[in-house]
């Protein structure tokens, strides 16, 4: 039997040890390189875009633009912009994140880099921020499949039986799914692309919704037998598997790319986090997705890219100045 990719060596090409030893000036090379990658680490002014005239002051370890007379560093208009953390602490935390391969909590994080608690939650919200795609509108074609994992909901019975209700009927205002949608890869290694979003439940509207703007016409579409999908038909190849009978039908309908990422939602939310709020879930979500989509390549190359992701978002407008009463007011719900 062939060894699993994430079993060989292949796949450890990062140096947790290598990183947290790093000095300031190996820190600050490290986003230089990844940050300014198209012109070789030479700095470009994040105000005028110049980059011809610019000075490092080692003892601000800072740059200076002789064009516009600013100051910048290697994070100045990133999502780390004003960060008060060492630049070797957040490579750190991206190296542990990225070697977490069901992610990991505030908690452990704080642990690991003996931060507070805040800190480690700000610094792990803004690392799923960056991993958010909103301008991808290419649709899912091919083979999509299509499936929904709820989460929260849960009413803890009452001690006395004479007390308790019937939980199936309760409301449950805080109950939400995750659907999760999955373009296979055409040579037949499971997934390459994923898309999530969170709805209070699988109603055909905005399922149809979503499979209207996000899955080209004429695909081929697998999803389990939840009559929220029954709208598919009309302009999608339509396949079914009644999970109540098989996990996959004679014909090789199945979803089993997306019950994948429900498992690791999953392994997510009571592994890890053990309780997941409904205001920041869609970022819990898509972290998930992430992980799935680079579930075959090698932890160097996960860090170089959220690095890279990280360092070309924008200031968050969330999650900078958050403790000082920033915060997001609403949910993210349907597209």
């Amino acid at each position: 039997m062939a060894q699993h990719f994430l079993l060989s060596a292949e796949a450890r090409k990062l140096s947790l040890i290598k990183i947290a030893k790093m000095n300031d000036f190996q820190a600050i090379a490290a986003f230089r390189q990844v940050r300014w990658f198209e012109t070789k680490g030479k700095p470009v002014c994040p105000c005028c875009g110049s980059s011809g005239k610019i000075y490092f002051i080692t003892s601000r370890k800072q740059f200076k633009c002789k064009e516009c007379a600013s100051f910048f560093s290697v994070t100045s208009g990133t999502i780390f912009h004003g960060h008060k953390l060492p630049l070797q602490t957040i490579l750190t935390a991206i190296a542990i994140f990225a070697n977490a391969a069901k992610g990991i909590s505030a908690l452990q994080l704080s642990r690991d880099l003996d931060v507070q608690y805040k800190t480690a939650w700000v610094l792990l919200h803004k690392i799923r921020e960056s991993l958010m795609d909103y301008d991808n509108s290419q649709p899912f074609q091919g083979v999509v499949e299509m499936d929904g994992v709820y989460v929260n909901g849960y009413i803890r019975p009452k001690n006395r039986l004479e007390k308790r209700i019937d939980r199936r009927k309760a409301y449950k205002p805080n109950k939400r799914v995750v659907i999760s949608l999955r373009q296979r890869d055409q040579f037949g290694i499971g997934a390459n692309r994923t898309r999530t979003f969170i709805l209070r439940n699988e109603n055909p509207i905005e399922l149809s919704r979503i499979a209207s703007r996000f899955i080209a016409r004429d695909s081929e579409v697998h999803t389990d037998e939840n009559i929220g999908y029954s709208n598919f038909i009309a302009h999608y190849n339509h396949r079914v598997v009644n999970h109540a009978v098989e996990y996959c039908g004679i014909n090789g309908e199945n979803n089993n790319q997306s019950e994948s990422y429900n498992s690791r939602f999953r392994r997510l939310q009571y592994g890890q986090c053990h309780k997941l709020g409904t205001l920041y879930l869609s970022n819990y979500a898509n972290e998930i997705a992430y992980r799935e989509d680079t579930r075959r390549f090698d932890n160097g190359f996960i860090f170089r890219d959220i690095l890279k992701k990280c360092l070309d978002s924008g200031i968050s407008n969330e999650f900078c100045g958050y403790w000082q009463g920033n915060h997001r007011v609403a949910e993210r719900l349907g597209i």
